[in-house]
């Protein structure tokens, strides 16, 4: 084969390892909090100022009256996080605003059984209601999570609740 013959194939190869590269690089990114993008936190006062862009001079757009409200942190800056509620509204919110012990919330409009266990069959332990946050103490490799509110904990199937879900909730 001609050196003519492989310059395609080259300038292929080339062009893919550059790509590659590029995407680890930045998947090799650190963030300024140094925490993956997105991740989940929650809010740690029952005002919080939603603002347009990061900055106290952005205008503000409404103010979250939820503590421990989960939301998904989908960029940041050093002082501030884009955050993704759980209606979909975006806002930026200054870092001290949020906390990283992360919360659920059941936004279905049918209250959720707790279960005593990680099964469907499993003895109701509780009942989380429509709109009703609850800290989230784990989920396990087969879709369930297990909760804890008010001093109670049951495991619930994680696509029940908001805030267990790693995608991105916002586009």
């Amino acid at each position: 084969m001609s050196a003519r013959a492989w310059a395609p194939l080259l300038t292929a190869a080339l062009f893919w390892a550059l790509g590659a590269a590029q995407t680890m690089a930045a998947a090799d990114r650190p963030t300024p909090s140094g925490f993956p993008v997105p991740r989940y936190v929650s809010l740690k006062f029952n005002e919080v100022n939603a603002r347009s862009g990061p900055g106290d001079d952005h205008r503000l757009l409404w103010v979250y009256h939820a503590r421990d409200l989960p939301v998904q942190v989908v960029a940041e800056n050093t002082e501030w996080r884009r955050i993704c509620d759980p209606e979909h509204g975006m806002a930026w919110v200054h870092r001290r605003t949020t906390d990283g012990r992360r919360t659920v919330m059941r936004i279905k409009p049918a209250p959720l059984a707790l279960r005593g266990g990680p099964k469907a069959n499993a003895p109701v332990h509780a009942i989380l209601n429509a709109r009703a946050l609850a800290a989230l103490v784990r989920c396990d490799s087969k879709g369930w999570c297990k909760v804890r509110v008010d001093g109670v904990s049951g495991w619930a199937p994680a696509a029940e609740l908001w805030g267990t879900d790693d995608r991105p909730q916002c586009r």
